[in-house]
């Protein structure tokens, strides 16, 4: 079982600390409506290019793109890089219930013609009823997890090549037909820590996220899963949602890791702590409990930072330390089951550098990268490191934002 390796495609917006995210009062999507703020960078689409072509060359093999109100749309946003990408694939992440199972079959096939089979699927069912509402859906966080199992297996059977029927408490379909059905069919990754969501990963999905939690809690949500997948007769593959800050030296990527939190007022951080109390999230409430909203212990693992969630919903740990240490913290992990893992940075293309020039290496030295292209190719070395980007290695600002 080789290590996939992703990015992430910051399409809310991006910059050198962890509050440009909360920078703006509608997600950059409006250049004249950004809070001014020092290095906070808009999710213009050239932006959003130059990431997503730094992955492609430094060896990633998809880019995860975030679904929500203050996310310019997935698959519009993607369906567009992959005319200035190749080799790169696009997690696409998407409401089941703000969309017709059909349409969005339908879209996946359309989706797989253009990009020459580069999609991946990310079902977000939703654990904020507020940002539901937002989009039409007035369904309560269980009944949203059994929409979202009758919408993978309707998504499943449009995809077979014959007319489908369906009757659920949710959906109707009759002859459900994507009359050229996708080739290949798109992996479904999916995540979810509550009852509800156990079930419904472990009956329809390929692969199954978790946010990153310490190795041993990760271990307990592998079993229940794969538990699950057996009585169904199924095996379901998993991945992990993380951060990165990963230097030449643990002490470089310490010293940055502090530097995040120094914008961080506590008005800042009692604030997004008060408003992320309030999902329903299973998931997300794990996150909260890993810091309780301090920061007196947030290395709450080795080299397992959860500086990243006082402020950030979703993902909010980090991997810290050298590139060597990072890499340890990748094999543990692995070694528990963990296949795919779905990676981030602020900001983000930076740290893309930082971590494919550093940690994939020896990742790669451990053997367990599948051999490749090797990113980089034909590019000359600077400083004993390839010369990826201008003037060899990135560069942070020291004392930036």
């Amino acid at each position: 079982m080789s290590v996939h390796l992703h990015w992430f495609l910051p399409t809310g917006g991006d910059g050198r600390t962890l509050v440009d995210r909360h920078a703006y009062t509608d997600g950059g999507i409006r250049r004249d409506r950004i809070t001014p703020v020092s290095g906070v960078r808009a999710p213009d689409i050239e932006y959003l290019a130059q990431i997503a072509k730094a992955a492609e060359q430094l060896g990633f093999e998809a880019v995860l793109t975030p679904t929500g109100t203050w996310c310019e749309d997935a698959w519009l946003t993607t369906v567009a890089l992959t005319q200035v990408t190749e080799r790169l694939k696009f997690l696409v992440a998407f409401r089941p219930g703000v969309i017709s199972p059909v349409l969005a079959a339908q879209m996946a096939a359309t989706y797989q013609r253009i990009s020459r089979g580069r999609l991946l699927l990310n079902v977000v069912t939703g654990g904020d009823s507020t940002e539901q509402r937002r989009f039409g859906d007035h369904l309560d966080h269980d009944r949203r997890y059994a929409r979202t199992d009758e919408f993978l297996q309707i998504v499943r059977g449009a995809w077979g090549g014959a007319p489908f029927d369906f009757k659920g408490e949710h959906y109707q379909v009759e002859g459900g037909l994507t009359a050229l059905p996708p080739d290949p069919l798109p992996q479904i990754f999916f995540g979810g820590s509550s009852a509800a969501a156990g079930p419904v990963a472990a009956r329809n999905v390929d692969v199954y996220l978790t946010w990153g939690e310490p190795p041993e809690e990760v271990k307990q949500k592998i079993d229940w899963i794969r538990g699950l997948a057996e009585k169904e007769g199924r095996t379901v593959r998993f991945g992990i949602r993380l951060h990165t800050i990963s230097r030449d030296s643990s002490k470089e990527a310490w010293a940055t890791a502090d530097r995040l939190l120094d914008d961080l007022d506590p008005a800042t951080v009692a604030a997004a702590q008060q408003a992320l109390g309030k999902s329903e999230s299973v998931g997300q409430q794990r996150m909260l409990a890993l810091h309780g909203g301090s920061r007196d212990k947030l290395e709450i693992s080795p080299n397992l930072w959860a500086g990243v969630g006082l402020v950030r919903g979703g993902a909010g740990t980090a991997l810290v330390g050298s590139h060597a240490e990072v890499a340890d913290r990748i094999e543990e992990y692995h070694s528990l089951g963990i296949e795919h893992f779905v990676l981030s940075g602020y900001p983000h293309l930076e740290e893309a550098y930082w971590f494919g020039e550093g940690v994939r290496p020896e990742l790669a030295a451990r053997g367990l990268l599948d051999a490749g292209p090797a990113p980089l190719d034909g590019v000359p070395a600077a400083n004993g490191r390839p010369a990826s980007a201008p003037g060899g290695a990135p560069l942070l600002i020291a004392g930036g934002r």
